[in-house]
């Protein structure tokens, strides 16, 4: 499945840009750049991410529902409208808590 940017100069509801899909995770691409990238995410029920470990900062924000973001083993649950900055080299958990939806922004510049 080709991952495409969101159509440009056209007001989008963020929240509205991905669907749940029953046992699945849907990662929409909004922007992809080489010194980063803005993507929407769903997560159906009992579904997240494995631990991993990013050498770039990564924002995430919840639109939707909650979820339990872990960050160098320190858990913290984050609802609608909440968000985190995940820490270059910070191993880091996405557990789900129901459906939800986030926004996910990666930063790669800025690290010479």
């Amino acid at each position: 499945m080709e991952n495409i940017e969101i159509e440009k100069s056209k007001a989008h509801i963020i929240v509205e840009i991905v669907e749940y899909v029953p046992n699945s995770i849907v990662i929409k691409t909004i922007l992809k750049k080489t010194t980063g990238n803005i993507s929407v995410m769903s997560f159906d029920s009992g579904e997240g991410l494995t631990e991993k470990t990013s050498p770039y900062d990564t924002f995430l924000q919840i639109i939707e529902g909650h979820a339990e973001i872990v960050v160098s083993g320190k858990a913290m649950l984050l609802t609608t409208g909440q968000s985190i900055v995940i820490p270059a080299h910070a191993p880091s958990v996405v557990n789900p808590n129901g459906r939800f939806k986030m926004i996910s922004t990666i930063i790669k510049s800025g690290y010479e």
